[in-house]
């Protein structure tokens, strides 16, 4: 039964995060490192060095006052896993070197951790998402909030959004 539930909520969440955008503006997210819809190298997984991938970002709208980031995994047995949660992010940013993160506050992730958490799914094929979002104003949240603050704070600030989406499954 709790399967059934946290899928209609994970599913639920990401509707209205796609909500969010007004105008269906699109920005663009590219890395060197896999394309979109490609396995995402093993170095920026947990069986690599847990190392974030590198992140090119375009197409940010000039009105824009911050950029958010978001990496989650929609294929976990638990449901929607959040992998990285970054906010406050100068729209100027237009890049995220390999290894590092982007200026800003850095969110809880599920792991329990700040930071970028590698994809490492228990089984199977899991698709990774790599969602920016920009926003009309800087939120005012505190580092180490969880995800469900941050989409709260983003209701109704988001002024484009854009993904790359990669996939990963472990080697047995």
């Amino acid at each position: 039964m709790r399967k059934p539930i946290t899928a209609t909520i994970s599913a639920v969440l990401l509707a209205a995060i796609a909500s969010f955008a007004a105008g269906g503006a699109r920005m663009k997210v590219t890395s060197s490192a896999f394309r979109e819809g490609e396995s995402i190298p093993s170095k920026f997984t947990c069986d690599g060095g847990n190392t974030s991938p590198p992140l090119q970002i375009g197409d940010v709208p000039s009105g824009a006052k911050s950029v958010v980031l978001i990496a989650d995994d929609p294929d976990a047995p638990g449901g929607l896993f959040t992998h990285w949660l970054v906010w406050n992010i100068p729209p100027q940013a237009s890049s995220i070197p390999e290894g590092s993160a982007p200026k800003g506050l850095h969110g809880t992730n599920d792991f329990g951790k700040s930071g970028y958490g590698a994809p490492c799914p228990p089984s199977g094929m899991h698709r990774y998402y790599f969602r920016v979002f920009a926003l009309d104003r800087e939120l005012d949240l505190p580092s180490g909030a969880k995800r469900r603050q941050l989409d709260a704070a983003m209701r109704g600030h988001v002024i484009a959004e854009g993904e790359l989406i990669g996939r990963y499954a472990r080697k047995k």
